[in-house]
Parts: structure tokens; sequence; C-alpha cells
């Protein structure tokens, strides 16, 4: 099974494909944008560590979520 290039797939998938690749820029985007903000006490863990998992993680927009659910401390 050889995998699909970009002219194999349907127009609809394509559409798909950059619409997801633009919904996890965003969440990448606004995760750093609060983490560069954010104070140090106010993360979990340190900050290079998620800026790196946030920036390097191809995560389809889990590590994002899951760095305002749990990376993120609630005053």
């Amino acid at each position: 099974m050889h995998a699909k290039r970009w002219a194999d797939l349907s127009s609809r998938q394509q559409r798909l494909v950059v619409a997801g690749a633009v919904a996890e820029s965003v969440l990448k985007a606004v995760a750093l944008a609060d983490l560069a903000r954010r104070p140090a006490s106010q993360v979990r863990g340190p900050k290079p560590l998620w800026a790196l998992a946030l920036t390097l993680l191809n995560s389809l927009g889990a590590a994002p979520i899951i760095y305002w659910l749990y990376g993120r401390k609630t005053t």
C-alpha cells in the first residue's frame, strides 16, 4: 500500500486537511501566546518544556488542549 499524494485526494479531503492544519496552527499559536504571557508560577511544569511540546508535537490539537486543561494553574 502506498501513501496518497495530495493530487490523489478529493477536493473535499484536501479542504479538510487544510482546515485541520489551520485549526492546529491557531490552537498552537494561542497556547504559545498564553504561555509567553503567563508567569512561571502559574504553569504546571517548566515553561520551556511546554513551549517545546507545543511547538514540536504534531498532535491534531492534543498538545494545546492538554496545556489548556492541565498545564495552566487555576487561581
